[in-house]
């Protein structure tokens, strides 16, 4: 599934982020091709914001139908994965979540999750740390320099068996613990979850600078 239920508020700009277009293509467009034209992927739920997904976007309607399916987001990003897991077909035993504001997604990134899912662990697409980490007050003192041995950037497509995500879920939502990623949550439940490293290019489109970068990428990517 591709989660596109958001706003976006820290773009700015009236339109939602996900329907920004980036050298011309709708960023939520450039997300969903990888994982609609991936010969893997049997079915593909875009979670759109509640009245885009009853009435999706002129260049997104002509999708819809067949492999390609539209879901009503929640308040909450877990909402929204919650809601796109029970659009998916019963058929669909291993799921990918990615979001939608990562239009830069390598098709090898993909294969690498879905082979972890199938083999019934949870995948978490990622890039090591390369940046020295530093610990500060609120003052913006720094306290100490962190050791980044062993850390990662956790990215998207994360991948799951079906099951182990569903009932990450369930128990995310008895116990109402709210993580900040699908994999925080099977971790949380005891499931095993590794990382598959990931490209930097894969970047999340969160500010004005990562809209400019997305351009640059745009215009050197096919």
């Amino acid at each position: 599934m591709v989660v596109a239920a958001g706003r976006g508020t820290r773009l700015g700009g009236g339109t939602p982020k996900q329907f920004r277009p980036i050298a011309g293509v709708p960023m939520l467009l450039r997300a969903l091709r990888p994982f609609v034209s991936h010969p893997d992927v049997a079915h593909t739920v875009v979670v759109l914001p509640p009245d885009d997904a009853e009435a999706p976007p002129d260049w997104l309607r002509p999708l819809v139908g067949g492999t390609l399916s539209t879901a009503p987001g929640g308040a909450e990003r877990g909402d929204s994965v919650a809601a796109g897991l029970a659009r998916l077909p019963a058929a669909c035993a291993t799921v990918l979540v990615h979001d939608a504001a990562r239009p830069f997604v390598d098709r090898d990134t993909i294969d690498q999750v879905i082979a972890r899912a199938r083999a019934g662990l949870g995948a978490v697409a990622a890039v090591p740390l390369g940046d020295t980490l530093k610990r500060a007050d609120e003052d913006r003192s720094i306290r100490g320099t962190v050791s980044r041995t062993g850390l990662w950037r956790a990215q998207t497509p994360q991948g799951f068996p079906r099951a182990l995500l569903e009932a990450a879920y369930a128990a995310a939502r008895r116990d109402g613990y709210r993580g900040t990623d699908d994999a925080e949550l099977v971790e949380r439940c005891g499931g095993r979850v590794e990382v598959v490293p990931d490209r930097s290019w894969n970047l999340k489109v969160t500010t004005a600078d990562d809209l400019l970068l997305a351009e640059l990428l745009a215009a050197r990517t096919p």
